[in-house]
């Protein structure tokens, strides 16, 4: 080496502050040190500081090492021991020594980069005969669509489903005879009408005639078989001695008497020929005038229900889904007839929530093809440059087909092991459409980074060593992520999650093999490119300029040592880091973020819980309307609650009648039930048995006496179980419960039902089939804590593993919990409940708030910027765009699901957003700023 090469090392040499450390390395060290030095590389931080070092990037700046670079620079630096000394003292000050999973990773990663830049081919076209060989597991996807929506959105092992198995066990019901719809242990087949009047009240005698013919239209409507036979309603109907059941208990009293007196109906129990009939439920948007005993007169009514209920055992069960299936097709034409003046129409069926969930479901295919599309376009432009040998956009659209090809492998390998494919997991492609991508940035990244002379082989195994961590730490932890969602109690987040997940690692292997393989053949493009840009000697110059033109600014040829530099980055370091680590911008985020908590804190007390069962179908569904009126009229009462004995009890025994009667009368003064319409045998019973002068006390004679009393009483031999052994093992009563339209009152009664069980001297057990439903209020909270918990546990261990620096894991937590507290907040603003939809999401949230602060962080705690402020903005510029491209590209990805007219899709949407939106807000201006000032 010439002398004159060197630079003046008689004063100790300190690089300037402003200055490339990069640059300054390359005036010490000439182009064929560096060739020799090569081989010297084996750390992953050694290559680390070789690819800054070759490609001109800015490495970690010595700062407080400042004189130890001095003191190295005495050295010959020729000398392959004065570099191995130098970058062994910078890794030591510059990292904690937790590395002992890094450094492997980066050497396998290393040496599979070597054989991917060998064999390209090998390991593009493995990758596409393995989608095409697990792509045929979509032979086995589901063809009628068909979905149990008890099974896929209620608990696993809710209370209420053993429940219902005692019911089921220990009591029967008959709906060709003595039909009780309360009494169900299960939903029945029914269709439901609700009128509203047009009038003030339909208690006039002209509203109450159009019912009427509206309920003689629907009552004469047909279903048709298969082999041409008609299916009449009086033959599928469910029955009470040998009539169908009335539509309306009032509308029926109307009918057998015109000539009823409407001023003088009470609500809610109003007795026709000394006959009770409870008109509760049945009639909404009422006005009550005085107290007549327990009731009150009926003033105004301005909504009643037509229940029309149908045989649900055997092979009437068929019959009466053919009946319903010829209503919902002939229902509108009844609802536009010129008879219908004075009423409005809403209708709704048993079959109408699975149908209008099937239905809605086929609506998100075509968006699809958009999000692809989106994805495409956005990673062409993010990867577009003017410069032709660096230009990425095939690159860029080859990664996005490497995300469908994953999605094609991970689908078709979970429909080839047998997990059930729902509709929720339809939501799937578009995140992994978003997520998927963003390796294939990271990589391009490294890649442009490297130097144009290098070999393909080099500039590979330099690329994976390069992104080994950051893209295996982002998979392992969203992959981690979605796995934990296997815990919860929802099949459908279940089955979501494993798709997820699994999908999410053929996106990592994908990206590794397939993508790579196509990154190395387009090195070989840059090569030839190169070659033919400099040729200089060619007989057609002038076509030759004009082509050199078209390729490059101004007929330019790239800089072969230097690095890209993307304009974003560029921008992260001069202008959006200085002013956010200005003392100005410093107080306003902190500012910022205590507003941000505040307001989030108090949405997480705004949220509702539960899934609204009208949100599983489309918003221009028919069931909408009929759910918006149910809310708006008849929400006064819930559904008739079944109170059990469970066990054998002397009921002949005054002080057992007693303390049943005691826990009874419990339930009776709970807030959500109306005492004055308990349903309970038992209480007939003592009287029937006084009236008869028959001795309640003996075991024998109250027993024996049963017989007759159902007799009389034919509906309450339902509610009495005698066993084999002459005695009463169980029976139930029934209470109505009240003021349960909100899902929190809905969860408030349940529990509080199930606590007054509980506490009984007795042993009681409460249940209805609605029950079922309202588990999941219960379960909602219980799921989602437990599920962010260990998530964000598995991410702070995650992180202790593969980052090599505790501090890093503190603040992984930190952002992990903000980001989770700030999604549920504004859940609450957005109108959108906490179920098993939104936990889903709650569960990405983790994954993204970790990858966004993770690697912030780690590029902060690890540099050697001499001050907070530096150290800041250093880890913007290296990360803050692929931070931001990430967040972009997950966005796009699902934001064509805003344009879904389904909840369940368009929910999809909005937490994803916030999640997106909230995780790089913390990446890029609270967690930079917030490591300036702890």
């Amino acid at each position: 080496m010439e002398p004159e090469s060197l630079p003046n090392l008689e004063k100790p040499w300190r690089p300037e502050p402003d200055r490339d450390l990069g640059a300054a390395l390359r005036a010490v060290r000439p182009q064929a040190s560096r060739e020799k030095l090569d081989p010297v590389l084996e750390s992953s931080q050694e290559r680390e500081l070789d690819m800054n070092w070759n490609s001109g990037q800015r490495a970690e700046p010595l700062g407080a090492e400042q004189e130890s670079l001095s003191s190295w620079v005495s050295l010959k630096p020729e000398t392959p021991t004065s570099r191995s000394l130098f970058l062994t003292e910078v890794s030591h000050k510059r990292r904690c020594r937790t590395n002992c999973l890094e450094a492997p990773l980066s050497q396998a990663f290393q040496w599979l980069g070597k054989k991917v830049g060998l064999h390209p081919w090998v390991f593009l076209l493995m990758p596409i005969l393995l989608t095409a060989v697990l792509g045929t597991g979509f032979t086995y996807l589901p063809k009628d669509g068909k979905e149990d929506l008890e099974e896929q959105y209620t608990p696993i092992g809710s209370p209420a489903k053993a429940e219902r198995r005692f019911v089921q066990e220990h009591f029967t019901t008959d709906d060709s005879d003595y039909f009780s719809v309360y009494r169900k242990s299960t939903e029945v087949n029914f269709a439901s009408i609700l009128v509203v009047s047009n009038t003030a009240s339909l208690l006039e005698q002209e509203v109450l005639s159009e019912i009427s013919k509206l309920d003689h239209m629907v009552q004469a409507l047909y279903g048709t078989q298969k082999n041409g036979k008609q299916i009449l309603y009086s033959e599928v109907c469910a029955k009470i001695q040998g009539y169908c059941v009335p539509s309306n208990p009032l509308l029926s009293a109307w009918q057998v008497n015109k000539q009823l007196d409407l001023e003088k109906i009470t609500f809610p129990i109003y007795k026709q020929n000394g006959q009770p009939m409870s008109l509760a439920g049945t009639l909404g948007g009422i006005i009550l005038g005085q107290r007549i005993g327990t009731n009150q007169v009926l003033l105004e009514v301005k909504a009643m229900r037509l229940q029309y209920y149908l045989k649900t055992g055997g092979e009437d069960n068929e019959h009466s889904k053919m009946w319903l299936i010829h209503f919902l097709k002939q229902i509108n034409n009844i609802e536009k007839s010129p008879a219908l003046k004075m009423i409005q129409v809403v209708y709704f069926t048993s079959l109408s929530r699975q149908q209008e969930f099937e239905s809605t479901s086929t609506t998100v295919i075509p968006l699809f093809y958009v999000a692809y599309f989106l994805i495409i376009l956005f990673s062409i432009s993010s990867c577009y440059r003017c410069d032709c040998v660096r230009n990425k956009m095939c690159v860029a659209a080859f990664g996005v087909i490497s995300v469908a090809l994953s999605v094609v492998s991970g689908f078709g390998f979970m429909l080839y092991t047998g997990v059930p494919f729902v509709t929720i997991v339809k939501n799937s492609p578009f995140l992994i459409l978003g997520v998927g991508v963003d390796d294939m940035f990271i990589m391009i990244s490294a890649w442009q980074k490297t130097s144009l002379t290098d070999s393909i082989q080099q500039r590979m195994a330099r690329v994976y060593s390069k992104v080994a961590v950051s893209i295996t730490i982002t998979t392992i932890t969203n992959i981690l992520a979605f796995y934990t969602g296997v815990m919860t109690s929802f099949r459908s987040v279940q089955y979501f999650c494993i798709y997820t997940g699994t999908t999410l690692f053929f996106c990592y292997f994908y990206n590794i093999t397939c993508f790579g393989a196509f990154l190395a053949l387009d090195g070989k493009r840059e090569e030839v490119c190169l070659r033919w840009l400099k040729k200089t000697d060619r007989p057609d110059q002038k076509c030759f300029s004009l082509k050199r033109c078209c390729c490059l600014p101004f007929g330019s040829l790239p800089d072969e040592q230097g690095a890209d530099i993307h304009p974003m980055n560029a921008f992260f370091k001069d202008y959006f880091g200085p002013v956010l680590t200005s003392t100005k911008s410093k107080i306003f985020v902190v500012l910022l973020y205590i507003l941000y908590l505040i307001s989030s804190i108090y949405g997480c007390f705004q949220v509702k819980e539960g899934l609204d069962l009208r949100n599983l179908a489309s918003d221009d569904s028919y069931i909408t309307p009929y759910f918006n009126v149910e809310e708006k009229y008849f929400s006064d009462y819930g559904p008739r609650v079944m109170v059990i004995v469970t066990e054998p009890l002397d009921y002949w025994d005054k002080y057992a009648r007693q303390k049943l009667e005691r826990c009874l009368r419990d339930f009776e003064n709970n807030r959500y039930v109306d005492k004055s319409l308990t349903e309970f045998w038992l209480q007939e019973y003592v009287q029937y048995m006084e009236d008869n002068r028959q001795d309640i006390k003996d075991k024998n004679t109250f027993i024996n006496s049963i017989s007759s009393f159902v007799m009389k009483f034919p509906l309450f031999k339902y509610d009495i179980n005698i066993s084999s052994l002459h005695e009463i093992s169980c029976s139930r009563a029934f209470i109505q419960t009240t003021d349960i339209s909100s899902s929190t009152n809905k969860k408030k009664m349940l529990l509080q039902l199930r606590d007054l069980a509980e506490e009984c001297e007795i042993p009681l057990m409460v249940y209805n089939q609605a029950f079922i439903y309202f588990d999941q209020y219960t379960a909602i909270i219980e799921n989602t804590v437990r599920n962010v918990i260990v998530a964000s546990t598995i991410m702070f261990v995650v992180s202790l593993l593969l980052i090599p620096h505790p501090l890093c894991s503190l603040w992984v937590t930190f952002a992990i919990a903000s980001v989770i507290v700030g999604v549920t907040g504004f859940m609450a603003f957005w109108n959108v409940n906490l179920d098993s939809i939104s936990m889903i999401n709650l569960v990405i949230c983790i994954g993204f708030s970790f990858d966004f602060s993770a690697h912030i962080t780690y590029a902060f705690v690890s540099s050697s910027e001499p001050s907070v402020n530096r150290k800041a903005i250093e880890a913007l510029y290296m990360l803050g765009y692929p931070v931001l491209q990430s967040a972009v590209s997950t966005v796009i990805g699902v934001c064509v699901l805003a344009a879904a007219k389904a909840y369940i899709f368009r929910t999809f949407f909005k937490i994803m957003l916030l999640v997106m939106l909230f995780g790089a807000v913390h990446g890029l201006i609270f967690i930079p700023v917030f490591l300036t000032l702890f």
